[in-house]
């Protein structure tokens, strides 16, 4: 196990299985990798400058996570849940441990964390492991690694504790050529996230939609928790929930 990183350095106040490298984003190392039986996207965000990483959701297969950070030769400060249902977290205790790296979650998903024996139930697997949460984000966080910066984006909806990542095109020392979103499943292309489970609400996901993700701009490109990449501009038109928002 690494030594564990400092939070308070990382935190500030304010469908195809095979791994993704998102190549076309220069000055971002993006690796979509689809994990698990219900192939969640986890993402693997770094700094080709200083090689450190920001890992969001390791729902599953870590083995694979490890090796795609080995290759890339990146080191992994922090570890962000989107929401804790069991397809985005059943990774993390493993993740954590091999790589010391602190875990972040918003509060009000803690209740649903640790009832994961209830969702492993409902999907009649085994529940994983759970580990510590160092951190629990609110909205408006800063999170810094390497030369970047996301705001964290508070999205209840899909789950009470659900939070979204943005990257501004401008957002640390490296401009990017597009400001990104990391979603969670909060937004998909062509749809949004379902809202009939535990502590889901259909108000709550349009209002977080409509009165967050909306002000964003066009141009934003939007990485779902499950499925391809879309942008704003697209899913503000064509999006069956969004076209009048």
């Amino acid at each position: 196990m690494r030594e564990q990183p400092d939070v308070d350095g990382i935190i500030y106040r304010m469908s195809d299985s095979s791994p993704i490298l998102d190549a076309a984003t220069l000055g971002l190392i993006h690796i979509t990798i689809p994990v698990g039986m219900l192939h969640c996207n986890c993402s693997i965000i770094g700094d080709p400058q200083t090689r450190e990483a920001l890992v969001l959701d390791p729902g599953d297969e870590v083995g694979r996570i490890l090796d795609l950070l080995g290759r890339h030769k990146l080191t992994v400060k922090v570890i962000v849940s989107t929401h804790a249902h069991i397809d985005h977290v059943g990774g993390l205790s493993k993740l954590h441990q091999y790589t010391g790296a602190p875990v972040l979650m918003h509060r009000d998903d803690l209740p649903l964390y640790q009832a994961m024996d209830v969702q492993a139930a409902f999907l009649g697997v085994a529940p994983p492991e759970l580990t510590s949460i160092e951190h629990l984000l609110r909205e408006g966080d800063a999170l810094r690694w390497g030369s970047f910066e996301a705001k964290v984006i508070h999205t209840p909806g899909h789950t009470p504790g659900s939070v979204c990542l943005y990257l501004p095109q401008d957002g640390g020392s490296i401009v990017l050529p597009a400001p990104q979103l990391f979603a969670g499943d909060t937004l998909f292309a062509g749809s949004i996230g379902r809202t009939d489970l535990w502590g889901g609400s259909l108000d709550a996901i349009m209002s977080s939609l409509r009165n967050k993700l909306m002000h964003l701009p066009d141009e934003t490109i939007v990485h779902p928790g499950h499925g391809p990449a879309t942008t704003i501009g697209h899913e503000r038109q064509l999006n069956p929930f969004l076209a009048k928002a």
